[in-house]
Protein backbone atom coordinates (compact mmCIF):
# COMPACT_ATOMS: atom_id res chain seq x y z
CA UNK A 1 0.00 0.00 0.00
CA UNK A 2 2.99 2.28 0.53
CA UNK A 3 4.48 2.07 -2.38
CA UNK A 4 1.09 2.41 -4.58
CA UNK A 5 1.20 5.77 -2.64
CA UNK A 6 4.71 6.64 -3.13
CA UNK A 7 4.58 6.09 -7.12
CA UNK A 8 0.99 7.86 -7.11
CA UNK A 9 2.81 10.73 -5.17
CA UNK A 10 5.68 10.67 -7.91
CA UNK A 11 3.14 10.88 -10.64
CA UNK A 12 1.36 13.22 -9.97
CA UNK A 13 4.77 15.00 -9.21
CA UNK A 14 6.39 15.16 -12.87
CA UNK A 15 7.08 18.30 -15.17
CA UNK A 16 4.64 19.26 -17.31
CA UNK A 17 5.42 20.49 -21.17
CA UNK A 18 3.44 23.06 -22.50
CA UNK A 19 -0.26 21.63 -21.87
CA UNK A 20 0.28 18.45 -21.57
CA UNK A 21 -0.18 17.04 -18.13
CA UNK A 22 0.72 14.13 -16.57
CA UNK A 23 -1.51 11.15 -16.45
CA UNK A 24 -3.83 10.49 -13.17
CA UNK A 25 -6.91 8.33 -12.92
CA UNK A 26 -8.34 10.14 -16.19
CA UNK A 27 -5.84 13.06 -16.68
CA UNK A 28 -4.56 13.73 -20.26
CA UNK A 29 -1.04 12.33 -20.81
CA UNK A 30 1.75 14.29 -21.09
CA UNK A 31 2.88 13.26 -24.82
CA UNK A 32 6.70 13.88 -23.68
CA UNK A 33 5.82 11.51 -19.97
CA UNK A 34 3.93 8.68 -22.43
CA UNK A 35 7.20 8.47 -25.04
CA UNK A 36 9.30 8.38 -22.11
CA UNK A 37 8.29 4.78 -21.50
CA UNK A 38 8.37 3.76 -25.25
CA UNK A 39 9.77 0.43 -24.01
CA UNK A 40 6.78 -0.73 -22.77
CA UNK A 41 4.74 0.82 -26.33
CA UNK A 42 4.01 -1.58 -28.88
CA UNK A 43 2.24 -0.44 -32.55
CA UNK A 44 2.14 2.51 -33.96
CA UNK A 45 2.57 4.37 -31.38
CA UNK A 46 5.88 2.71 -30.23
CA UNK A 47 7.22 4.12 -34.61
CA UNK A 48 5.57 7.56 -33.38
CA UNK A 49 7.86 7.68 -29.92
CA UNK A 50 10.68 6.24 -30.93
CA UNK A 51 11.31 7.00 -34.96
CA UNK A 52 8.92 10.21 -35.94
CA UNK A 53 10.25 12.65 -34.08
CA UNK A 54 8.51 15.53 -36.54
CA UNK A 55 5.08 14.02 -36.39
CA UNK A 56 5.49 13.98 -32.20
CA UNK A 57 5.91 17.66 -32.19
CA UNK A 58 2.78 18.39 -34.91
CA UNK A 59 0.68 16.06 -32.13
CA UNK A 60 2.43 18.29 -28.95
CA UNK A 61 1.49 21.59 -31.32
CA UNK A 62 -2.06 20.18 -31.39
CA UNK A 63 -2.49 19.43 -28.17
CA UNK A 64 -1.20 23.19 -27.28
CA UNK A 65 -3.72 24.16 -29.83
CA UNK A 66 -6.36 22.38 -28.16
CA UNK A 67 -6.21 24.00 -24.55
CA UNK A 68 -5.71 27.64 -25.98
CA UNK A 69 -9.06 26.91 -27.87
CA UNK A 70 -10.46 25.77 -24.80
CA UNK A 71 -9.05 28.69 -23.14
CA UNK A 72 -10.46 31.37 -25.73
CA UNK A 73 -14.39 29.66 -25.93
CA UNK A 74 -14.38 29.58 -21.93
CA UNK A 75 -13.21 32.76 -20.92
CA UNK A 76 -16.23 34.28 -20.33
CA UNK A 77 -17.47 31.26 -18.35
CA UNK A 78 -17.65 30.06 -14.51
CA UNK A 79 -15.36 27.63 -15.79
CA UNK A 80 -12.88 29.23 -17.92
CA UNK A 81 -10.94 26.43 -18.62
CA UNK A 82 -7.47 27.25 -16.59
CA UNK A 83 -4.23 25.78 -17.47
CA UNK A 84 -2.94 26.18 -14.17
CA UNK A 85 -1.55 22.35 -13.51
CA UNK A 86 -3.70 21.81 -10.27
CA UNK A 87 -6.84 22.91 -11.17
CA UNK A 88 -6.71 21.21 -14.37
CA UNK A 89 -5.65 18.27 -12.72
CA UNK A 90 -8.66 17.90 -10.62
CA UNK A 91 -11.04 18.88 -13.19
CA UNK A 92 -9.47 16.07 -15.41
CA UNK A 93 -9.84 13.52 -12.62
CA UNK A 94 -13.64 13.20 -13.16
CA UNK A 95 -15.83 12.21 -16.11
CA UNK A 96 -17.36 15.37 -16.22
CA UNK A 97 -18.94 17.75 -19.32
CA UNK A 98 -15.48 19.99 -18.77
CA UNK A 99 -13.20 16.58 -19.01
CA UNK A 100 -15.21 15.67 -22.14
CA UNK A 101 -15.00 19.10 -23.94
CA UNK A 102 -11.08 19.08 -23.04
CA UNK A 103 -10.63 15.00 -24.57
CA UNK A 104 -12.50 16.32 -27.72
CA UNK A 105 -10.39 19.58 -28.21
CA UNK A 106 -7.42 17.73 -27.65
CA UNK A 107 -8.26 15.35 -29.80
CA UNK A 108 -9.49 17.66 -32.36
CA UNK A 109 -6.16 19.98 -31.85
CA UNK A 110 -4.12 16.55 -32.88
CA UNK A 111 -5.67 15.50 -35.87
CA UNK A 112 -5.76 19.83 -37.31
CA UNK A 113 -2.00 20.04 -36.49
CA UNK A 114 -1.09 16.64 -38.05
CA UNK A 115 -3.34 16.99 -41.21
CA UNK A 116 -1.90 20.69 -41.78
CA UNK A 117 1.55 19.53 -41.51
CA UNK A 118 0.74 17.09 -44.27
CA UNK A 119 -0.37 20.35 -46.51
CA UNK A 120 2.50 22.22 -45.99
CA UNK A 121 5.12 18.90 -46.57
CA UNK A 122 6.25 19.39 -43.24
CA UNK A 123 6.35 15.12 -42.72
CA UNK A 124 7.59 13.22 -44.69
CA UNK A 125 5.29 10.23 -44.69
CA UNK A 126 2.16 12.09 -45.96
CA UNK A 127 1.26 14.69 -48.31
CA UNK A 128 -1.72 16.19 -49.85
CA UNK A 129 -5.18 13.94 -50.36
CA UNK A 130 -5.08 12.82 -54.02
CA UNK A 131 -7.39 9.89 -53.43
CA UNK A 132 -10.05 11.29 -55.14
CA UNK A 133 -8.03 11.65 -58.19
CA UNK A 134 -6.89 8.20 -58.24
CA UNK A 135 -9.87 6.64 -60.61
CA UNK A 136 -8.05 9.17 -63.35
CA UNK A 137 -4.21 7.52 -62.82
CA UNK A 138 -3.75 10.59 -60.36
CA UNK A 139 -4.38 13.37 -62.62
CA UNK A 140 -6.60 15.93 -62.50
CA UNK A 141 -10.93 14.81 -63.77
CA UNK A 142 -13.82 16.94 -64.40
CA UNK A 143 -16.31 15.87 -62.19
CA UNK A 144 -20.26 17.56 -61.27
CA UNK A 145 -21.84 17.19 -57.85
CA UNK A 146 -23.18 13.54 -58.09
CA UNK A 147 -19.68 11.82 -59.45
CA UNK A 148 -18.04 14.19 -56.63
CA UNK A 149 -20.30 13.16 -53.88
CA UNK A 150 -20.14 9.25 -55.21
CA UNK A 151 -16.74 9.61 -54.86
CA UNK A 152 -16.59 10.95 -51.45
CA UNK A 153 -19.08 8.44 -50.12
CA UNK A 154 -16.79 5.51 -51.50
CA UNK A 155 -13.89 6.92 -49.15
CA UNK A 156 -15.73 7.41 -46.43
CA UNK A 157 -17.08 4.29 -46.50
CA UNK A 158 -13.87 2.81 -47.21
CA UNK A 159 -12.43 4.92 -44.11
CA UNK A 160 -15.45 3.48 -41.59
CA UNK A 161 -14.82 -0.68 -42.26
CA UNK A 162 -11.13 0.52 -41.25
CA UNK A 163 -12.14 1.78 -38.23
CA UNK A 164 -14.68 -0.83 -37.53
CA UNK A 165 -12.25 -3.42 -37.88
CA UNK A 166 -9.45 -1.53 -35.81
CA UNK A 167 -11.99 -1.65 -33.29
CA UNK A 168 -13.90 -5.49 -33.18
CA UNK A 169 -12.06 -7.47 -30.69
CA UNK A 170 -8.83 -9.31 -32.17
CA UNK A 171 -10.29 -12.08 -30.08
CA UNK A 172 -13.90 -12.26 -31.94
CA UNK A 173 -12.14 -12.75 -35.92
CA UNK A 174 -15.39 -14.51 -36.72
CA UNK A 175 -17.15 -12.29 -35.74
CA UNK A 176 -15.23 -9.38 -37.74
CA UNK A 177 -14.89 -11.01 -40.85
CA UNK A 178 -19.22 -11.32 -40.90
CA UNK A 179 -19.29 -7.80 -39.87
CA UNK A 180 -17.38 -6.74 -43.01
CA UNK A 181 -18.98 -8.63 -45.33
CA UNK A 182 -22.63 -7.54 -44.19
CA UNK A 183 -21.14 -3.56 -44.49
CA UNK A 184 -20.15 -4.58 -47.80
CA UNK A 185 -23.18 -6.37 -49.24
CA UNK A 186 -24.81 -3.15 -48.15
CA UNK A 187 -22.68 -0.90 -49.88
CA UNK A 188 -23.61 -2.99 -52.91
CA UNK A 189 -26.78 -2.63 -52.48
CA UNK A 190 -27.05 0.83 -52.18
CA UNK A 191 -27.31 1.24 -48.57
CA UNK A 192 -25.12 4.47 -47.04
CA UNK A 193 -23.48 3.80 -43.94
CA UNK A 194 -25.94 4.05 -40.83
CA UNK A 195 -29.08 4.46 -43.34
CA UNK A 196 -30.45 7.90 -44.06
CA UNK A 197 -30.24 8.80 -40.40
CA UNK A 198 -26.29 7.99 -40.15
CA UNK A 199 -26.08 9.68 -43.33
CA UNK A 200 -21.91 11.07 -43.74
CA UNK A 201 -22.07 14.91 -42.74
CA UNK A 202 -18.33 14.73 -44.11
CA UNK A 203 -20.24 15.03 -47.24
CA UNK A 204 -23.73 16.21 -46.18
CA UNK A 205 -22.19 19.74 -45.78
CA UNK A 206 -19.99 20.32 -48.69
CA UNK A 207 -21.43 22.47 -51.35
CA UNK A 208 -20.88 21.79 -54.95
CA UNK A 209 -20.41 24.29 -57.66
CA UNK A 210 -22.68 23.79 -60.65
CA UNK A 211 -21.60 22.46 -63.82
CA UNK A 212 -18.41 20.96 -64.05
CA UNK A 213 -14.92 21.47 -62.64
CA UNK A 214 -11.93 19.88 -62.07
CA UNK A 215 -10.89 17.74 -58.84
CA UNK A 216 -6.98 19.24 -57.99
CA UNK A 217 -5.06 21.24 -56.26
CA UNK A 218 -3.86 20.28 -52.68
CA UNK A 219 -6.83 18.72 -50.65
CA UNK A 220 -6.42 18.52 -46.92
CA UNK A 221 -5.53 14.97 -45.86
CA UNK A 222 -7.73 14.84 -42.97
CA UNK A 223 -7.41 10.59 -43.41
CA UNK A 224 -4.05 10.95 -41.87
CA UNK A 225 -4.63 13.30 -39.34
CA UNK A 226 -7.56 11.44 -37.85
CA UNK A 227 -5.56 8.11 -37.81
CA UNK A 228 -2.85 9.45 -35.55
CA UNK A 229 -4.63 11.72 -33.55
CA UNK A 230 -6.25 8.31 -32.83
CA UNK A 231 -3.25 5.84 -32.41
CA UNK A 232 -1.50 8.34 -30.25
CA UNK A 233 -4.84 9.50 -27.99
CA UNK A 234 -6.56 6.55 -27.46
CA UNK A 235 -3.68 3.64 -27.70
CA UNK A 236 -3.56 3.34 -23.65
CA UNK A 237 -7.22 3.63 -23.20
CA UNK A 238 -8.00 0.68 -25.62
CA UNK A 239 -5.41 -1.72 -24.01
CA UNK A 240 -7.57 -1.09 -20.32
CA UNK A 241 -10.77 -2.67 -19.10
CA UNK A 242 -13.95 -1.38 -20.62
CA UNK A 243 -14.73 0.91 -17.74
CA UNK A 244 -17.19 3.46 -18.11
CA UNK A 245 -14.57 6.35 -17.96
CA UNK A 246 -12.52 4.85 -20.42
CA UNK A 247 -15.67 4.33 -22.73
CA UNK A 248 -16.63 8.35 -21.82
CA UNK A 249 -13.01 9.24 -22.67
CA UNK A 250 -12.89 7.20 -26.09
CA UNK A 251 -16.32 8.86 -27.56
CA UNK A 252 -15.44 12.03 -26.77
CA UNK A 253 -12.05 11.61 -28.57
CA UNK A 254 -13.60 10.72 -31.64
CA UNK A 255 -16.26 13.15 -31.24
CA UNK A 256 -13.77 15.93 -31.15
CA UNK A 257 -11.50 14.23 -34.33
CA UNK A 258 -15.33 14.04 -36.33
CA UNK A 259 -15.77 17.70 -35.72
CA UNK A 260 -12.98 18.25 -38.04
CA UNK A 261 -14.06 15.86 -40.44
CA UNK A 262 -17.18 16.57 -41.08
CA UNK A 263 -16.46 20.94 -41.33
CA UNK A 264 -14.31 19.99 -44.81
CA UNK A 265 -15.39 22.28 -47.27
CA UNK A 266 -14.64 22.64 -50.96
CA UNK A 267 -12.56 25.55 -51.90
CA UNK A 268 -12.40 26.63 -55.75
CA UNK A 269 -10.05 28.63 -57.81
CA UNK A 270 -10.98 29.85 -61.28
CA UNK A 271 -8.47 29.64 -64.52
CA UNK A 272 -8.98 31.42 -67.68
CA UNK A 273 -8.07 34.50 -69.87
CA UNK A 274 -8.99 38.13 -68.44
CA UNK A 275 -10.71 36.48 -65.12
CA UNK A 276 -12.60 33.82 -66.70
CA UNK A 277 -13.76 30.91 -65.34
CA UNK A 278 -13.11 28.62 -68.22
CA UNK A 279 -11.78 25.71 -65.62
CA UNK A 280 -12.76 25.93 -62.67
CA UNK A 281 -10.70 23.51 -60.02
CA UNK A 282 -11.55 22.87 -56.84
CA UNK A 283 -9.85 21.12 -53.26
CA UNK A 284 -11.03 19.69 -49.92
CA UNK A 285 -10.12 22.27 -47.14
CA UNK A 286 -10.55 22.41 -43.37
CA UNK A 287 -12.31 25.02 -41.68
CA UNK A 288 -10.13 27.42 -39.07
CA UNK A 289 -9.86 25.48 -35.98
CA UNK A 290 -11.80 28.88 -34.28
CA UNK A 291 -14.84 27.40 -36.39
CA UNK A 292 -14.35 23.97 -34.90
CA UNK A 293 -14.26 24.68 -31.39
CA UNK A 294 -16.91 26.73 -31.06
CA UNK A 295 -18.46 24.17 -32.42
CA UNK A 296 -17.76 21.74 -29.59
CA UNK A 297 -18.78 24.52 -27.46
CA UNK A 298 -21.98 24.11 -28.72
CA UNK A 299 -21.79 20.27 -28.16
CA UNK A 300 -20.32 20.76 -24.71
CA UNK A 301 -23.47 22.87 -23.76
CA UNK A 302 -25.93 20.22 -25.34
CA UNK A 303 -23.66 16.86 -23.56
CA UNK A 304 -25.58 13.84 -22.35
CA UNK A 305 -25.06 12.12 -19.03
CA UNK A 306 -24.70 8.63 -20.19
CA UNK A 307 -24.55 4.74 -17.41
CA UNK A 308 -22.19 1.93 -17.74
CA UNK A 309 -25.09 -0.70 -19.31
CA UNK A 310 -24.89 -4.15 -17.49
CA UNK A 311 -23.19 -5.87 -20.34
CA UNK A 312 -19.91 -3.62 -19.25
CA UNK A 313 -19.00 -2.97 -22.97
CA UNK A 314 -21.17 0.55 -23.67
CA UNK A 315 -22.98 3.00 -22.17
CA UNK A 316 -26.80 4.23 -22.10
CA UNK A 317 -28.74 7.91 -20.95
CA UNK A 318 -28.68 7.82 -17.23
CA UNK A 319 -32.04 9.41 -17.72
CA UNK A 320 -35.02 6.95 -18.98
CA UNK A 321 -36.93 7.22 -22.30
CA UNK A 322 -33.59 9.90 -23.37
CA UNK A 323 -32.51 9.95 -26.68
CA UNK A 324 -29.11 8.11 -27.09
CA UNK A 325 -26.43 10.10 -27.65
CA UNK A 326 -24.51 9.98 -31.13
CA UNK A 327 -21.24 9.90 -31.93
CA UNK A 328 -20.94 13.63 -32.57
CA UNK A 329 -22.41 14.59 -29.13
CA UNK A 330 -20.08 14.84 -26.27
CA UNK A 331 -21.36 12.48 -22.96
CA UNK A 332 -20.18 12.72 -19.67
CA UNK A 333 -20.97 10.40 -16.45
CA UNK A 334 -20.46 12.76 -13.24
CA UNK A 335 -21.37 16.08 -12.44
CA UNK A 336 -20.23 19.21 -12.89
CA UNK A 337 -18.51 20.81 -9.40
CA UNK A 338 -19.90 23.96 -8.48
CA UNK A 339 -17.74 26.83 -9.92
CA UNK A 340 -18.70 29.45 -8.20
CA UNK A 341 -16.26 29.11 -5.37
CA UNK A 342 -12.47 27.52 -4.59
CA UNK A 343 -12.48 24.11 -4.04
CA UNK A 344 -9.32 22.86 -3.84
CA UNK A 345 -10.90 19.65 -3.88
CA UNK A 346 -12.63 19.84 -7.23
CA UNK A 347 -10.64 22.21 -8.98
CA UNK A 348 -12.64 25.04 -8.92
CA UNK A 349 -11.13 28.48 -8.60
CA UNK A 350 -14.31 30.14 -7.89
CA UNK A 351 -15.38 33.69 -10.18
CA UNK A 352 -14.28 35.76 -6.88
CA UNK A 353 -12.36 39.13 -8.90
CA UNK A 354 -13.58 38.05 -12.24
CA UNK A 355 -14.04 40.59 -14.73
CA UNK A 356 -18.29 40.73 -16.11
CA UNK A 357 -20.38 42.12 -18.16
CA UNK A 358 -22.88 44.62 -16.48
CA UNK A 359 -24.68 44.97 -19.96
CA UNK A 360 -24.98 41.10 -21.15
CA UNK A 361 -27.56 38.33 -20.40
CA UNK A 362 -25.08 35.77 -21.75
CA UNK A 363 -22.60 33.69 -19.23
CA UNK A 364 -20.39 36.65 -19.04
CA UNK A 365 -23.21 39.00 -17.16
CA UNK A 366 -22.16 39.94 -13.63
CA UNK A 367 -25.51 37.77 -12.71
CA UNK A 368 -24.22 34.80 -13.98
CA UNK A 369 -20.69 34.90 -13.77
CA UNK A 370 -21.06 36.33 -10.16
CA UNK A 371 -23.44 33.85 -8.96
CA UNK A 372 -25.82 36.40 -7.82
CA UNK A 373 -23.27 37.47 -5.53
CA UNK A 374 -22.94 40.87 -6.65
CA UNK A 375 -20.33 43.11 -8.33
CA UNK A 376 -18.59 46.15 -8.10
CA UNK A 377 -17.93 48.83 -10.30
CA UNK A 378 -15.03 51.31 -11.15
CA UNK A 379 -13.04 52.94 -13.60
CA UNK A 380 -9.70 52.51 -14.70
CA UNK A 381 -7.16 54.68 -16.67
CA UNK A 382 -4.66 52.85 -19.09
CA UNK A 383 -2.09 53.84 -21.30
CA UNK A 384 -2.90 52.33 -25.27
CA UNK A 385 -1.73 52.61 -28.28
CA UNK A 386 -3.93 54.93 -30.71
CA UNK A 387 -3.47 57.51 -33.60
CA UNK A 388 -1.24 54.67 -35.35
CA UNK A 389 -0.06 55.29 -39.01
CA UNK A 390 1.30 52.86 -41.40
CA UNK A 391 5.08 54.82 -43.54
CA UNK A 392 6.39 52.75 -46.03
CA UNK A 393 8.02 50.64 -45.40
CA UNK A 394 7.42 48.80 -43.11
CA UNK A 395 6.63 50.40 -40.39
CA UNK A 396 3.86 51.29 -38.04
CA UNK A 397 3.87 54.25 -35.31
CA UNK A 398 1.40 54.87 -32.95
CA UNK A 399 0.99 57.73 -30.33
CA UNK A 400 0.25 57.04 -26.48
CA UNK A 401 -3.48 57.97 -25.17
CA UNK A 402 -5.02 57.81 -21.81
CA UNK A 403 -7.85 55.49 -21.83
CA UNK A 404 -10.75 55.66 -19.11
CA UNK A 405 -12.66 51.70 -18.96
CA UNK A 406 -15.28 50.91 -17.03
CA UNK A 407 -14.88 47.42 -15.42
CA UNK A 408 -16.89 45.33 -13.31
CA UNK A 409 -15.59 42.37 -11.45
CA UNK A 410 -17.04 39.93 -9.20
CA UNK A 411 -17.72 40.07 -5.22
Amino acid sequence: MRLFMVIAILIFAMPMTGFGWAEGTNILLDPNLMCKKSRRLRGKLADICRHDSALLKEIINGINLGFRECEFQFRNRRWNCTVLRKSMRKILMRDSRETGFVNAITAAGVTYAVTKACTMGQLVECSCDKSHMRRNGGQPQMVNAATAEAALERQQQAAMLRQQQLQLPQRSHRNSSSITDLSLDRQRNGHRPGGRRGRRKFWDNIKFPQGEWEWGGCSDNVNFGLRHSRAFLDAKQRQRRSDLGTLVKLHNNNAGRLAIRDAMRLECKCHGLSGSCTVKTCWLKMPPFREISARLRDRYDGARKVALRNDGNSFMPETPHTKPANKYQLVYADDSPDFCTANPKTGALGTQDRECNATSTGPDSCDQLCCSRGHKHRVVTEWTNCNCVFKWCCEVTCEKCLEHREVNTCL
